[in-house]
């Protein structure tokens, strides 16, 4: 798997675990191992720069997921092909605030971040209820399982 984590935020993150929680993400959703992932860290102004262009909204969000190669997930006999899954855009200081407000760690909050946007690389969405269940419900399981897997390491 090739998980590239690039950090022009100017805050200092645990790139490491993020590309741990990648990978693990990834496996879980049989996605093949020469699959390319990057994961992008910015500060609040190129944030709020990518999500005016892209989104249309005003300010700073906390993750964007930029799609390449359209790919979905696999399963354990039929892992998805290898490509360019895409690039992921997280703002730490936005995270950081956040975190503050959900009652965890910063870290942590990344690491959701890293999960919400990987599976919406993945195709997944939330913008109907029933899709933010299905969605909402995998993320936690991921990373239930991460925390899990991760402690014994």
């Amino acid at each position: 798997m090739s998980i590239e984590v690039a950090n022009e935020s100017g805050v200092e993150v645990d790139e490491i675990a993020l590309q741990r929680l990648a990978t693990f993400a990834l496996d879980q959703m049989h996605v093949h191992p020469e699959a390319e992932l990057a994961i992008v860290l910015v500060d609040e102004a190129a944030m709020e720069q990518l999500h005016v262009q892209w989104m249309d909204e005003p300010g700073p969000t906390d993750v964007l997921s930029f799609p390449m190669d359209e790919l979905r997930p696999g399963t354990e006999d039929d892992p998805t092909p290898a490509g360019l899954l895409g690039d992921i855009v997280v703002c730490p200081q936005v995270a950081v605030s956040q975190a503050a407000t959900a009652g965890h760690t910063p870290l942590d909050e990344m690491l959701l971040l890293t999960c919400h946007g990987i599976l919406h690389l993945l195709g997944f969405d939330h913008a109907e209820p029933d899709d933010e269940r299905e969605m909402f419900g995998l993320q936690r399981e991921i990373l239930a399982a991460f925390a899990a897997a991760d402690e014994t390491r």
